[in-house]
């Protein structure tokens, strides 16, 4: 049988590159592969589901009207980029309100300490706990929650996100062990390429949509002119030699983007800019970015609101039937009258 993927993108901030080259052109080439019609006789590949995460955004303030507009941003960069509803699985988290009754349900089998432990958590609540909220502390268990509601098998991350899918998988079998076998123990699928294409203006952190500054990062959506601009001022090591080494992490990043683009290979970028300068590697890297984004940005601009509403509205039905078969057998196990 095709194995399920899971995953999803939080309609917070702005979408760039690194949420493309990170996530989005992986989950392209996933579903790819014999997709959720096939038949049992032909099934091998990929089940696919993509969904846009609003009940983790709104762990941080949204603006109403921001929200719901960003959300709908998300789905068409989704169907801009490639991802086919005809292929793949696309709705909007909250449409779904299992996915909120099955994270209640595992937060009753979920410790504090194991909370705690979250490195994402401890980061951001060293910085300003007063204001750290219950629904940030435990969005672990909703991702959790996500992941398990549709039995799934393989769950595409970055590095930074393993420690949540375990969370996912401690709680399965925790829920297993407690009720009988009920949910599918998840695996993290990880894509090397892209996952982490770091900051233009700090070449240590990764390209980041709540980036103070908009030249951290190229959103999908920038004008040429503003695509030169930032890869222009992009930050570059000391020396001028275009050299893919960890002791030059700026120019490395710019090469991953480049060849992850262009698809080649990071070696092949550095043979073909010996004896050149960063000036003439910015000005061409720019030029790939900008010649990459046009067709998507095509595509976007042509999709209709109309359109993703209708085929968020048909996720949501297929979606509902499937979370709602699971949480009948899980209310049973648990009791729930």
């Amino acid at each position: 049988m095709p194995k399920r993927i899971f995953s999803g993108i939080q309609p917070s901030g702005v979408l760039h590159l690194g949420n493309y080259l990170g996530a989005i052109k992986s989950w392209v080439a996933l579903q790819e592969k014999p997709a959720r019609n096939a038949s049992h006789s032909d099934a091998g590949g990929y089940d696919p589901i993509f969904c846009v995460v609003d009940l983790h955004a709104i762990t941080v303030h949204q603006k109403p009207d921001e929200l719901r507009q960003k959300t709908l941003e998300v789905a068409k960069t989704y169907l801009a980029a490639g991802i086919d509803p005809e292929k793949s699985l696309i709705f909007v988290q909250s449409h779904v309100p299992e996915h909120a009754e099955l994270a209640w349900i595992l937060n009753t089998i979920t410790k504090i300490p194991e909370l705690e432990r979250m490195i994402q958590f401890k980061d951001k609540s060293s910085k300003n706990r007063q204001n750290i909220n219950a629904g940030l502390f435990s969005y672990p268990v909703l991702m959790a929650a996500d992941i398990l509601l549709y039995d799934t098998n393989l769950v595409p991350v970055g590095e930074d996100q393993l420690q949540h899918v375990e969370m996912a998988r401690t709680l399965a079998r925790r829920f297993n062990s407690l009720f009988r076998e009920t949910f599918v123990v998840p695996e993290p699928f990880i894509v090397k390429e892209g996952m982490r294409i770091m900051g233009l203006d700090d070449p240590k952190k990764k390209m980041s949509k709540s980036a103070l500054s908009e030249y951290n990062y190229i959103s999908l959506t920038d004008t040429p002119e503003k695509i030169r601009e930032k890869i222009k001022k992009s930050v570059t090591d000391s020396g001028k030699e275009i050299k893919y080494s960890a002791d030059k992490p700026a120019i490395k990043n710019l090469i991953n983007i480049y060849a992850l683009l262009d698809n080649a290979k990071p070696k092949e970028i550095v043979e073909s800019y010996q004896g050149k300068g960063y000036a003439e590697f910015k000005k061409d890297l720019a030029e790939v970015v900008v010649g990459f984004l046009e067709p998507f940005q095509e595509k976007y601009n042509n999709i209709e609101d109309r359109e993703v509403l209708r085929i968020l509205e048909e996720g949501r039905e297929k979606a509902k039937k499937m979370a709602e078969e699971k949480m009948e057998k899980i209310r049973e196990k648990i009791g729930l009258l």
